[in-house]
């Protein structure tokens, strides 16, 4: 069983590298690669927010008809057809039509992820804030490797897009990890 919640929490540090970057660095997207204006970006910060509450109950709902994996897994190459659409974004309808899909995806990949960790901590553990202490740090770390690569690709390419097919790779990275674990329905 801990083998299991292991696995999990890699693919979980591999695809929260990219969820956390993207979130981190999609304003600065917006304005670097589509000049767009501050007040749009803000404007598409809050609404991605608004959105995300949705999010959290489609795959909520999603989750309890096909389990949770299932809508991981879902999300996972969603996020993957994110980073391509986004490789080539080129206007500002198009990053509008972006930052809806994701907050739908921000919303439901948060509350999945912590939902399937609690389900792997083994029963009988009495300690679970140590466990927990684990899935934060993941976290933590996740965002300080993202936004790194992110902006060290940038540095070396001189391309933020090259950077956007970085994140991409996270999302592979952990969405193979997320199939070879187990989790219960």
């Amino acid at each position: 069983k801990v083998r299991n919640l292991k696995l999990y929490l890699f693919s979980y540090f591999f695809y929260s590298i990219g969820v956390q970057t993207i979130m981190l660095i999609a304003s600065y997207f917006g304005a670097k690669e589509l000049n767009l204006d501050q007040s749009k970006l803000i404007m598409t910060i809050l609404i991605i927010q608004l959105i995300a509450i949705f999010g959290a109950y489609f795959f909520a709902y999603i989750s309890s008809l096909k389990g949770n994996k299932f809508s991981l897994v879902i999300m996972n190459i969603f996020w993957i057809v994110i980073c391509l659409s986004a490789y080539y974004t080129t206007n500002e309808n198009q990053f509008y039509l972006l930052a809806v899909a994701v907050g739908i995806l921000m919303g439901g990949i948060q509350s999945l992820s912590r939902s399937t960790f609690s389900k792997l901590i083994p029963i009988g553990i009495k300690d679970h804030a140590s466990f927990f202490n684990f899935y934060s740090i993941s976290y933590n770390i996740s965002i300080v490797v993202g936004t790194f690569s992110y902006g060290y690709i940038e540095q070396l390419t001189g391309n933020m897009r090259a950077s956007i097919l970085a994140l991409m790779s996270f999302f592979i990275i952990g969405l193979i990890i997320l199939i070879f674990t187990r989790i219960k329905r």
